[in-house]
């Protein structure tokens, strides 16, 4: 048997991936982010990983940086379940269209509302994101794509989400006004038959995949030096000294 038709029976089995998509359409089936999108959690399904796909916009989540912005104002906000769908998740994947070169607003108040919950840890006193994988997926018609996963992954990193290598992947058209991801093009949907795009989606989904699966496989990161409760509860670091419960 093939080493690929080996991972196929289910080695992968146990994985919970989420999808975000941060389009600025309010129609998740106009978007052509998704469809990108669709591309890489169908490999993922295909392998065992249970996989949900969420349009950030069939939601009313404010801007800010704490749990629950009903606590500050605002008549509603549905982030607090959709925490419930990233906290059970171990693979989270932002996807984002590219306008003036960044990212969309609405991927800045998704990574806003994550940092907003950077003060929750496991039980091993880390970041609750810690032991999950992150990525990201650009699409547009303007230059941008590795702009954008930069800011994206330094933001997932810095919360403690771990980056594989080759973790982001996207499609751009021709510089100014002309086709999307999808739209048809002589007959043909604009970018599905893009090599590089295909390499770079298929290569970060299954990268995304073998990590996480290496981290729960390895329970997660040692908490050795990183456990907050014991810096919390007056610990200092002795930089001379690898214990630095001191």
């Amino acid at each position: 048997m093939a080493e690929n038709e080996q991972e196929k029976t289910g080695q992968f089995d146990g994985l919970h991936a989420l999808y975000l998509n941060t389009s600025l359409k309010k129609d998740a089936g106009k978007s052509h982010t998704r469809l990108l999108m669709s591309a890489s959690a169908e490999i993922m399904a295909k392998n065992g990983v249970s996989v949900e796909q969420v349009h950030l916009l069939d939601h009313q989540v404010p801007a800010g940086i704490y749990p629950d912005m009903t606590e500050h104002g605002w008549d509603r906000d549905d982030w607090p379940k959709l925490w419930d769908k990233v906290l059970a998740a171990q693979i989270l994947v932002i996807g984002t269209p590219i306008w003036l070169g960044e990212e969309s607003s609405v991927c800045r108040v998704l990574i806003e509302r994550l940092y907003g919950m950077s003060g929750e840890l496991n039980d091993k006193g880390q970041s609750i994101y810690y032991g999950k994988v992150g990525g990201c997926i650009i699409t547009g018609n303007e230059d941008g794509i590795k702009h954008c996963a930069m800011t994206i992954h330094y933001a997932l990193g810095h919360l403690g989400y771990t980056i594989p290598p080759q973790a982001d992947c996207g499609w751009i058209g021709e510089a100014g006004p002309g086709p999307s991801y999808g739209d048809e093009v002589d007959g043909a949907p604009a970018g599905f038959d893009n090599d590089f795009t295909r390499r770079n989606t298929t290569i970060m989904t299954w990268n995304l995949m073998h990590l996480a699966k290496m981290l729960q496989q390895a329970g997660g990161y040692p908490n050795e030096g990183n456990d907050r409760k014991a810096f919390e509860a007056g610990c200092r670091f002795d930089y001379e000294n690898p214990d630095y419960r001191v």
